[in-house]
């Protein structure tokens, strides 16, 4: 069995090497050939190209770097009609790949998705270019697989791999512990995340941590604590935390995001996929979404869905609360989450009903990837 894969950045490879797992587990003798990244690689992966040379971000960065993209399409493209795979999978990178699926698909290589582009959401038009490039998409989410079987687009909805490596009961005590975090026995935890990126934070930061303050004021025996995901995030906050909330019972630490959630009682952060994984540690949240005056006009002419975080999404409504630009600020978080922090019922109520959804994401993704390849590949050579 030989099996081009592709990947275009590092959450990509990440999926991409355990989907190789599993199909080396049916397949022992399997191929890969593509592009993709060191996990890739230790799974036997023969990459043409650095996994890096496909990681572009930014309208601008794209912009400038479409010349080299375009040609190592061509080549990949090349190669892979030369020596062609038995299957083709595209992981994420929808912008790429997809224009190899779709090349791929016209001389008969079967073609397979994984990680649905977000067309549930905005440019719906473009489902059409999906059913023409791929024979199979992986879905991680069910209401993804919803969207495209009404769309005649064959679809498998394999779980999310986070699901599966998120303990169904997350260790608070265990986490405090391993943070240094001492809390009184009536006291609460409050994990700010204003976002991984350098532009997220300095667009919620100072927000976050304005309305820390304000719940430190509301409600006493509160400790907060903030996960850095750079050392140059960790440097723009240290100053921040002294002007804007000068006395705050706040501990700063260096990535270990997932801990910090685990110890918390209450997680105020930024939309995007940190949202999945409060989530799916079970803990009560409210979330913020900040970005340009230009981003957010194109954002409410083109997305079509009612909310932005992924557990309303997931849930198919609204489980927690969600404040976009101007919302996005201390009048309107702050009383947000001292009802939740003053409301254990409802606290549990919510993770009651995360539990639920983690089950319904929990399949053991990468094998359940790796069945659905499988079965393409024995239909396709029957």
């Amino acid at each position: 069995m030989r099996v081009g894969i592709i990947a275009g950045e590092l959450s990509g490879d990440y999926l991409a090497a355990g989907l190789m797992r599993e199909l080396r587990l049916l397949h022992p003798d399997v191929e890969f050939v593509g592009i993709g990244g060191e996990r890739m690689a230790d799974q036997g992966m023969q990459s043409y190209y650095p996994l890096e040379s496909l990681s572009v971000m930014g309208l601008m960065e794209v912009l400038r770097h479409l010349p080299s993209l375009l040609r190592i399409r061509r080549d990949v493209v090349r190669r892979l009609l030369e020596e062609p795979p038995d299957l083709f999978i595209g992981v994420d990178a929808p912008d790429f790949n997809l224009g190899v699926e779709r090349r791929l698909k016209q001389a008969g290589i079967p073609t397979v998705h994984y990680v649905s582009p977000t067309v549930w959401a905005w440019r719906q038009g473009r489902v059409k270019t999906i059913r023409r490039s791929v024979d199979l998409m992986l879905s991680i989410f069910p209401f993804e697989a919803e969207f495209f079987r009404k769309h005649d687009v064959p679809v498998t909805f394999v779980g999310h791999p986070l699901a599966d490596e998120v303990s169904m009961e997350p260790d608070r005590a265990g986490a405090r512990q391993a943070l240094g975090l001492e809390v009184a026995a009536d006291g609460l935890v409050v994990a700010l995340l204003p976002g991984s990126r350098m532009s997220e934070v300095q667009a919620l930061g100072s927000e976050f941590l304005a309305t820390a303050a304000w719940l430190a004021g509301e409600r006493s025996g509160l400790r907060f604590v903030i996960p850095c995901a750079t050392g140059r995030i960790r440097a723009w906050l240290e100053p921040l935390v002294a002007a804007r909330a000068p006395g705050l019972d706040v501990t700063l630490v260096d990535g270990r995001s997932r801990d910090c959630m685990a110890a918390a009682d209450a997680v105020l952060l930024a939309s995007g996929t940190a949202t999945l994984e409060a989530m799916l540690h079970k803990r009560p949240m409210v979330v913020a979404y900040k970005v340009s005056a230009t981003t957010a006009w194109l954002a409410r002419k083109l997305v079509k869905v009612p909310h932005f975080a992924m557990p309303n999404l997931i849930g198919g409504r609204q489980l927690v609360q969600e404040f976009a630009q101007e919302d996005a600020v201390p009048r309107c978080l702050g009383p947000a989450m001292l009802e939740l922090l003053n409301a254990p019922e409802q606290r549990k109520e919510l993770m009651d009903e995360f539990a639920r959804l983690h089950a319904e994401l929990r399949r053991n993704a990468s094998h359940e990837a790796a069945l659905a390849v499988d079965r393409l590949y024995r239909e396709t050579r029957a």
